[in-house]
């Protein structure tokens, strides 16, 4: 098991031991708020990567609601390991990388409260999924090199994109994130997202929430981010996130019926 693997299971049990130990039975005095429309902000932790995430929520029923969301993560291929420099320690870089790789989702999708808290410190556990376009964002890498010269004492610095044949020795380090801007390129694609979600705030009209699930980007063809055969055109993503957000629009309280939908 690689060490984001560890490190999100490892979150993910924090995270959900955490929920358990929240006070329980405090009755809260506040008018509850049954139908609502939320916005949110969510800061993601991927097995590939780390992102950010913004939703809005659009009430259906009393449990129900349609979900809008923007996604904007980078992704890292499994075979990326940071090395430095022996002259120049502080500067590292990833050997054999040839681009940056970004993705911007934009999604439409579901969402049903399974279970409502019913005290001030209860947790509201929701399941969710959605789905819409990707668009697959490609920067080049570029990097500074030491370049030999005549004198075998002195070298030249140049910046250049990776080859094949490039000596691991004569990196310097990774050159500025803006050089290659100009080159950037896209990949449209499409994604597939399934979660759930244990919203924990004490009031009424706000949202703190933990989340969790698993995420499919595909592609049409193989990503170019190292310089190696086994770039992929599928992307499965397990995540963790933590959301933060407000109530936007309330009706009000609805009747027993209504909860049973």
């Amino acid at each position: 098991m690689s060490k984001i693997h560890k490190y999100l299971s490892g979150a993910f049990l924090f995270h959900f031991i955490a929920l358990g130990l929240f006070p329980q039975g405090e009755i809260s005095e506040q008018p509850r708020i049954f139908y609502r429309n939320e916005k949110s902000l969510g800061i993601l932790l991927n097995s590939n990567g780390i992102g950010v995430n913004g939703r809005y929520a659009s009430r259906i029923n009393a449990r129900k609601k349609t979900i809008y969301e923007l996604d904007f993560v980078g992704i890292k291929h499994s075979k990326e390991y940071k090395y430095s420099n022996p002259y120049n320690s502080n500067r590292t870089f990833v050997f054999g990388k040839l681009n940056s790789f970004f993705n911007l989702r934009v999604g439409y999708g579901k969402q049903k409260e399974m279970f409502r808290k019913v005290d001030r410190g209860g947790i509201s556990i929701r399941r969710y999924f959605s789905f819409g376009p990707t668009l697959g964002i490609l920067k080049p890498i570029y990097y500074e090199i030491l370049e030999p010269t005549s004198d075998p004492y002195q070298y030249n610095l140049i910046t250049e994109k990776f080859v094949t044949h490039l000596n691991q020795q004569y990196i310097y380090g990774k050159a500025s994130f803006f050089k290659g801007i100009n080159e950037i390129s896209v990949v449209p694609g499409a994604y597939g997202k399934i979660g759930l979600s244990f919203e924990y705030s004490k009031s009424d009209i706000t949202i703190h929430a933990l989340e969790t699930g698993l995420l499919l980007d595909a592609f049409p063809k193989k990503i170019p981010i190292m310089d190696t055969e086994q770039n992929n055109f599928l992307f499965f993503t397990l995540f963790i996130s933590y959301r933060f957000g407000r109530v936007v629009d309330a009706s009000g309280i609805i009747d027993e019926k209504e909860l049973m939908y």
